[in-house]
């Protein structure tokens, strides 16, 4: 699940749908489909320095805002 999250991500910064830094809701607009609770947590799970280990695939730069780390991961 988080790939497909992730690459959808990816995929909307690429095409322009979703410009850095954005927010949850820019990511909800930009990613429609995905559940209620992955727009809430996924991007605080996977920020740099987050607590639970997971992967570091954004970095906060302002409270509720992100942007993707370079390079993007997974061959994406």
């Amino acid at each position: 699940m988080a790939h497909k999250v992730y690459g959808a991500i990816v995929s909307a910064v690429r095409s322009g749908r979703l410009s850095e830094p954005f927010d949850r809701a820019a990511f909800r607009r930009a990613c429609p489909g995905l559940g209620s609770g992955t727009y809430n947590a996924f991007l605080d799970k996977h920020a740099v320095g987050n607590p639970g280990g997971a992967s570091e695939l954004f970095e906060r730069v302002a409270p509720g805002r992100f942007v993707c780390v370079r390079p993007f991961k997974y061959g994406l």
